[in-house]
């Protein structure tokens, strides 16, 4: 693919949307379509000299089971179990963002970080949005989201719960793939 340019299409409070415009191997003219946080994007390729945009939060408890919200996303408009994620803000290092995040949307306290997983996209299909992944332990007692906008409940599951909910229940994609690989080891 030959990237030819982008024209901005409507910005949002949060997303703005883009038609990128390319030239296949076959010559002919491709207009894609895609949203992004970055409210100047220039070109495709400078996403990846970007900051990560958002955190995505991996935590365990002492005891192993590991920790999913079932949060209603307006998007699919029903219920879907994911990890803990945010935005990070400005002057935020990712470690500092997921600290945040979680305390906000599950009242628990990050005890130990075990590891920070490298950038990746939130939906490569059609956004340049990027997230980093924090894995750790974390504990304390659960509160409900300090946000009036999220209907968050958190909780801590076993493998054998996940399992079940893996068959039952709409997940994230990241979080169904990183919690199936979790339950079956």
């Amino acid at each position: 693919m030959k990237y030819l340019g982008l024209e901005k299409g409507p910005r949002g409070k949060y997303i703005n949307r883009y038609d990128l415009k390319y030239e296949t191997a076959a010559g002919t003219q491709k207009t894609y379509e895609i949203i992004s946080r970055n409210p100047d994007l220039q070109a495709p390729a400078a996403i990846g000299s970007r900051r990560p945009d958002a955190v995505v939060i991996i935590m365990y408890s002492d005891d192993g089971k590991i920790l999913l919200n079932r949060e209603f996303r307006m998007a699919v408009g029903e219920f879907v179990y994911n990890f803990p994620a945010g935005l990070i803000d400005p002057g935020e290092t990712p470690e500092e963002a997921a600290a945040r995040e979680l305390r906000e949307e599950t009242g628990l306290k990050i005890e130990e970080i075990r590891d920070v997983i490298g950038k990746s996209y939130s939906a490569v299909g059609f956004s340049d949005e990027t997230n980093v992944c924090v894995v750790g332990r974390a504990s304390g007692d659960f509160a409900p989201s300090s946000s009036a906008e999220e209907e968050i409940a958190a909780a801590w599951y076993t493998k054998q719960e996940v399992r079940e909910l893996l068959r039952e229940s709409p997940f994230a994609a990241r979080s169904q793939a990183w919690c199936y690989l979790w339950s079956h080891k």
